[in-house]
């Protein structure tokens, strides 16, 4: 169910991010839903898994973007990993806490990248801080209303199932 999950939100991450670019280029600047997946993944607190999930959602951010082949493979796999490392050590339920911490990795992440992109590249640009700090907040907002959403559904989830054991108990 985790992975079917997993691959539900990484096909509504490509969809989003492709209909941005198509209809609305600035969008795919303000908001980043790849490394929201990755960071509502890795809230669940498995390392390896959130780790393999940055991989995998860092190069099918690589694939659609045109920069360098890797560099958000890397910096989505250091920030799965280290969200999850972290919701092993903090209890992470509040959507507070959620939109601080997808806002913290979305700033994260753009951190690793600029620092591999001036290991790596010849002539990096630096990116605006103000919209470095305007991608974090609407990181982090999506992040928890994507958080809202999924804790809202598995009530209703577990509500229906309860419903459904005390109507076969009755029979």
């Amino acid at each position: 169910m985790r992975a079917l999950r997993f691959f539900a939100g990484l096909v509504l991450a490509v969809l989003a991010h492709l209909a941005a670019m198509q209809f609305f280029p600035g969008l795919a600047r303000l908001v980043d839903v790849f490394v929201v997946v990755v960071v509502v993944f890795a809230l669940e607190g498995e390392s390896l898994s959130a780790l393999f999930v940055g991989l995998l959602v860092g190069l099918v951010h690589d694939s659609l973007t045109n920069g360098p082949f890797g560099l958000y493979g890397f910096a989505d796999t250091i920030v799965g990993y280290s969200t999850a490392r972290l919701a092993q050590r903090l209890v992470i339920q509040r959507a507070t806490g959620v939109l601080a911490v997808v806002g913290f990795a979305a700033v994260l992440q753009e951190a690793i990248v600029v620092a591999l992109a001036f290991m790596l590249l010849p002539d990096p640009a630096l990116p605006n801080p103000i919209w470095v700090a305007v991608r974090a907040g609407a990181c982090g907002v999506l992040g928890m209303v994507v958080h809202i959403a999924g804790r809202r559904w598995r009530r209703t989830a577990e509500a229906r199932r309860r419903n459904r054991m005390s109507r076969l108990r009755l029979s």
